[in-house]
């Protein structure tokens, strides 16, 4: 009935906020290790950041900003029973991801094809503060591009059941958790962006 949560959604939806929060834990920390270094080496990191290509990090902000409004207009879709368009939508989604690590393999394989990776011999000569601020780079944009991995088969398998009517106008949850999740995945790169790309 409309403006009542049946027991097994709210549990769902608990159960996603408990997840969701533990992936912020995570990052969180990854957040407080830079923050922590940022303090001991201010100079190697803004040096460090500036070896970094924020066309391509702003690219992928872009990308990631049309791939939440994307799955947000799915829920809404999928509410309004337009089952072909929520299709469309998460479709245009999972292709905003995959464009997404495209960009990160560019990017990805630029640094380590300049000898920027951890444990290089360039790394090993640069100041200390840069490898570190690499080593953090790599880290956390790696757990990062993971879970865009994992959201993207995650959305993958609900247009499944979508098409099969297993989630319906009546039963959307499994969208509304997904959606969430993704939008966890756009909400942290929303903070490595100005700390990794960015960093004066």
């Amino acid at each position: 009935m409309t403006g009542h949560i049946h027991k097994d959604d709210f549990g769902a939806k608990l159960g996603m906020w408990l997840f969701l929060f533990t992936e912020l834990m995570l990052f969180g920390g990854l957040f407080l290790l830079y923050a922590v270094y940022f303090k001991r080496y201010p100079h190697e990191f803004a040096t460090g950041g500036k070896q970094l290509n924020w066309l391509l990090g702003g690219a992928n902000t872009a990308i990631l900003l049309t791939s939440s409004l994307c799955v947000a207009m799915a829920v809404t879709a999928l509410q309004r029973n337009e089952l072909r368009r929520v299709m469309g939508l998460i479709g245009g989604t999972i292709l905003c991801a995959a464009g997404f690590m495209v960009v990160k393999y560019v990017e990805w394989s630029a640094k380590i094809g300049h000898g920027i990776y951890p444990g290089s011999d360039h790394l090993k000569a640069a100041p200390p503060g840069e490898s570190v601020f690499f080593s953090l780079y790599f880290m956390t944009t790696g757990i990062h591009g993971i879970h865009v991995l994992i959201g993207a088969a995650l959305l993958t398998w609900i247009a499944v059941k979508v098409n099969g009517r297993a989630v319906s106008a009546e039963n959307y949850i499994l969208l509304e958790n997904g959606a969430l999740y993704w939008h966890l995945v756009d909400l942290i790169w929303i903070f490595i962006f100005p700390l990794y790309y960015l960093v004066l």
